[in-house]
């Protein structure tokens, strides 16, 4: 793949960045701004450089038209915060709002357009649709830059088609992220350890079967756990369940067994009455979960298992949360991953927080991101890479170089 510094001067140039802004907002409040941090680097490098920086991004799941709720303005304005200097804010994506916001750039400044989403044909299944917006795009820039993590595995038009119409680099986020993830997956230094969490099964199916053939011990939390209690012939009470992947999870555990692959299941579990962060709740066994109960954590026995099988690791890669770490008494599972992963690192493990509830979970937990390896911004893109699949905006970029 291309590098920015592979375009050659960019000093007065149109630059399209495709960046991953999808925040989370209370109102207008973006109460996690990491993506935001994240693309800092690449967009400070070429406003820097002199090029006039054209971002395009999307927020939530508009329904192919503009919705106030997810307007980009929140991101625009903590953007400026950060780079210190104004950011522009088209009023479209493709239209005279946004040709004109364009068009009064001058060297070294920044615009950002409204969320692409709100054009139905970004996301479009129909090539020729997508095309005729990627060439929209196109026209409002001479070079275009991918730093959007969270995206590169979707063919669409701000990320796939786009980069078959202009020259096209990769952003530093994007580099790093794929560097980092291709690390822990292609040749891991071993034991090679992935700590699986999350709500279902079904989400990460793909991912487990990849996982059998590479990791060396896989540890599994989150509400996905039930359906591996369950497999092993467990009641878990009210707890999620998909009892439509009971047999494929059997097939899992027989699959792990026959390779040599350890799959570390809690021992216990906080059961609680309700999904309520003020619920009553206690400890029990995991092949224990009374009738009623729902479990939300991992329990303490469990967290000084897990990291007791994290701490030994050369390679950590953590995808999904070991509980519902949002309410305070179901948080202790998740923190005690973190905090396993943070000790791993400081003994000299790679470790990586694969993106989605992982990273918003470090962050809500207090813990110093300079702790982990690397946090990557997209979960999706993360679980796919995890999966062994090709990714459609890093196979562009390939194919470009």
């Amino acid at each position: 793949m291309k590098t920015i510094e592979d375009l050659g001067d960019l000093r007065g140039k149109r630059v399209l960045v495709r960046s991953d802004f999808n925040v989370p907002l209370d109102g207008s409040t973006i109460t996690d701004d990491g993506r935001v941090r994240a693309a800092l680097p690449t967009l400070t490098a070429l406003l820097d450089a002199g090029a006039r920086v054209v971002v395009t991004a999307h927020l939530g799941r508009p329904k192919g038209a503009p919705e106030a709720k997810y307007s980009l303005a929140p991101v625009a304005a903590r953007l400026g915060e950060l780079l210190g200097r104004p950011v522009a804010l088209a009023e479209d994506t493709v239209g005279e709002s946004a040709k004109a916001t364009v068009a009064g750039l001058g060297d070294g400044e920044i615009a950002l357009l409204e969320n692409i989403r709100f054009d139905p044909r970004e996301t479009s299944k129909v090539d020729a649709e997508r095309e005729e917006l990627a060439e929209e795009l196109a026209s409002l820039a001479d070079v275009f830059v991918s730093d959007g993590f969270g995206v590169v595995h979707r063919k669409q038009a701000s990320v796939y088609d786009v980069a078959r119409r202009l020259p096209s680099a990769v952003g530093s986020l994007v580099l790093k992220e794929v560097a980092s993830l291709r690390k822990a997956t292609e040749d891991p230094e071993r034991p090679y350890v992935v700590v699986l969490g999350g709500s279902k099964v079904s989400d990460k199916l793909g991912v487990i079967a990849n996982l059998l053939t590479k990791a060396d011990r896989l540890l599994i939390g989150g509400g996905m756990v039930f359906t591996f209690l369950a497999a092993k012939g467990h009641s878990v009470g009210s707890s999620l369940l998909e009892e439509d992947q009971i047999e494929t999870v059997k097939g899992y555990l027989a699959d792990a067994e026959q390779r040599g692959v350890e799959i570390v299941l809690p021992t216990d579990i906080v059961v609680a009455d309700a999904f309520a962060a003020d619920s009553p709740h206690d400890v029990v066994a995991a092949d224990a979960i009374p009738d009623g109960r729902i479990g939300l954590d991992i329990g303490p026995e469990s967290g000084e298992l897990f990291r007791s099988k994290i701490l030994d690791a050369k390679t950590v890669v953590w995808n999904g949360p070991a509980g519902v770490f949002e309410f305070e008494a179901f948080s202790a599972g998740t923190r005690a991953v973190a905090q396993a992963l943070v000790d791993a690192g400081s003994a000299g493990a790679f470790t990586i927080v694969g993106g989605g509830d992982s990273a918003a979970a470090v962050r809500m937990l207090g813990f110093d991101e300079a702790g982990f390896g690397h946090i990557s911004t997209g979960g999706g893109a993360s679980l796919e890479l995890l999966e062994g699949k090709t990714l459609p905006g890093i196979a562009v970029l390939e194919e470009e170089a």
